[in-house]
């Protein structure tokens, strides 16, 4: 049996996550979010939050044609998303 003993009913597949979002808006069913937007996805989309996990990881990427990093703007995205997305 699936975690928890859930038996979910899979209500749509999206590619689209602001489709996915609107559905769920609209009490279609309930979707996955990052918790470090949580709060604003609760608040833009009227939502609550049902839980968190820590065993779902998601991974980005950022792909430049220079080995070293050198645009000071690229550099600062980087290295946020480096202490803040991976703590």
């Amino acid at each position: 049996p699936p975690p928890h003993d859930t038996r979910p009913h899979l209500a749509g597949k999206f590619d689209d996550s602001s489709l996915m979002k609107s559905f769920g808006k609209a009490g279609v069913g309930a979707f996955p979010s990052p918790g470090g937007v949580a709060a604003d996805t609760a608040r833009q989309y009227g939502v609550i939050p049902l839980g968190a996990t820590d065993e779902v990881r998601e991974r980005f990427y950022a792909i430049s044609t220079e080995r070293r990093v050198r645009h000071p703007a690229v550099a600062a995205v980087t290295e946020r998303a480096r202490t803040e997305l991976f703590v």
